[in-house]
């Protein structure tokens, strides 16, 4: 299954109009459970901060939602968003110019090849490590890129069924990934010897978040996947199927999972 396809056709209904965005933004932030664990890390982290404006690099922006929502959530903050898809950078500027947000930055970046040197306070990276094969040099150019004592958020899929991956026979759901997922003992092995240290780790999408994933986010996907003509039935679908998500999603965002199919992982400079 390939998300890209979906995510281009939702990135050319959003491009059309900024409320639209706008409400696209906040269907995400409801929708995936991921997106509800790294918003709370993200406020944490500010606090850390103090009144210091701070500088943060969404390595990886995607759609924009995130540093939308630092742009609102952590200010003072000046926020520099990167992908590699030029389109989407695009699209994101001209949102960005039209509402009028001033403190966010966009620019076309490949992860593998950036040089910011002692730059930022904060880098926020969701859903992208999974994709890129070389990922030991990506994290080299994050330490790089961290000021003294500054902090890396991840987020990926988790070796416990993350990509739904559940045994070695099994084929990531996600035709993108270059890799299933981590553990946390992989990204520590990975990390700590760069000289990063952990500052927290956290399995995300556990017993309950699994099954809101597949609930709400697979069995659609898999359906837009043979047809684009479902886009038409998803309001019906949800309609039915998202209260019983959502209570899904609250009951894992107040458990200590012991595993999960997802990590929030946060390493300090």
């Amino acid at each position: 299954m390939h998300y890209d396809p979906v995510k281009n056709v939702f990135a050319s209904i959003i491009k059309k109009f900024p409320f639209i965005r706008i409400a696209f933004y906040k269907l995400l932030d409801i929708f995936f459970l991921r997106s509800w664990y790294v918003r709370r890390e993200l406020i944490k982290l500010r606090k850390l901060f103090a009144d210091k404006t701070i500088e943060i690099y969404d390595a990886g922006t995607g759609f924009g939602q995130y540093s939308y929502f630092m742009s609102k959530k952590l200010i003072p903050a000046n926020i520099f968003s990167v992908d590699v898809k030029e389109d989407w950078i695009k699209d994101a500027e001209i949102f960005y110019s039209q509402i009028k947000v001033q403190n966010v930055k966009f620019k076309v970046e490949d992860l593998l090849q950036i040089n910011h040197d002692n730059k930022f306070d904060l880098i926020l990276c969701v859903d992208v490590m999974e994709h890129i094969a070389e990922d030991v040099k990506v994290f080299q150019n994050f330490y790089k890129a961290l000021r003294p004592n500054g902090y890396l958020l991840i987020n990926s899929p988790s070796i416990f069924g993350g990509s739904d991956v559940h045994s070695e026979e099994d084929e990531s759901f996600i035709g993108e990934h270059a890799r299933v997922g981590y553990s946390k003992e992989e990204l520590e092995r990975k990390l700590l010897p760069l000289g990063f240290k952990t500052y927290k780790s956290q399995y995300t999408y556990g017993f309950w978040g699994d099954k809101s994933w597949r609930l709400s986010i697979k069995y659609p996907m898999m359906l837009l996947n043979i047809s684009k003509l479902f886009f038409i039935i998803l309001p019906i679908y949800y309609l039915i199927a998202f209260p019983l998500s959502f209570l899904m999603m609250v009951l894992d965002f107040n458990s200590n999972n012991k595993i999960g199919s997802g990590i929030n992982f946060i390493v300090q400079k």
